[in-house]
């Protein structure tokens, strides 16, 4: 009977420990703020899909401008007060003080004791993406109209790239940091390649 109990509690903790090993992948892979994820990506891809085609949807210019720019604003607010907060832990905002001067104010949430993040990968990736990529083709399109001298749209276009670029540009200073903290990365970063080289010269010279 005892080798009986040990090879149960051996079989036991390994089971347990299975069970820890698919807990920690499900818990990385699965989605915790699905509204939030959903709204991320549909203000933003919506304001993109309208702009496509609002000449097939409408012959009335105002209708669509103005429908492009209430999505465009939705998503403004959605992305820098809920969605980043909720999906990746980061909010950012601009406020002025009693001598007029304008300070940009980052926040990340601290890591709990666990070390366990509240955010996962796939809301991360999610989050990351549609940040980066949507701003872009918001780009592509004031070149586009640009030099196919469609004037009354370059309002609407340059509307989506400044509104959706200060989420892009607040979102990578909070994740970055500030320009001081980015250069230093960069110098340390640049002293540290030196160094390598330096050594791998010496240890040649040395051979």
């Amino acid at each position: 009977s005892p080798l009986q109990d040990s090879s149960d509690d051996i079989e036991d903790v390994s089971l347990f420990d299975a069970d820890d090993d698919v807990s920690r992948r499900s818990k990385k892979s699965k989605i915790r703020h699905p509204v939030a994820s959903f709204f991320h990506l549909f203000f933003r891809v919506s304001a993109i899909v309208v702009y496509l085609l609002c000449e097939l949807l409408t012959s009335s210019f105002i209708a669509c401008m103005v429908t492009i720019i209430l999505l465009l604003s939705c998503d403004f607010w959605a992305v820098k007060n809920v969605t980043g907060r909720l999906m990746v832990g980061l909010r950012w905002w601009n406020q002025v003080d009693d001598d007029g001067r304008s300070h940009w104010v980052f926040e990340a949430r601290k890591v709990s004791a666990q070390g366990a993040k509240s955010s996962s990968e796939a809301e991360s990736r999610i989050f990351w993406l549609g940040l980066i990529t949507c701003p872009m083709i918001w780009v592509i399109f004031a070149f586009s109209a640009l030099f196919s001298f469609k004037v009354k749209w370059l309002a609407v276009v340059v509307m989506g790239v400044v509104l959706q670029g200060a989420n892009l540009y607040g979102y990578i200073r909070c994740k970055v940091g500030s320009r001081k903290n980015l250069t230093s990365m960069a110098t340390s970063y640049l002293g540290k390649q030196f160094l390598r080289q330096v050594r791998c010269q010496g240890l040649g010279i040395h051979a």
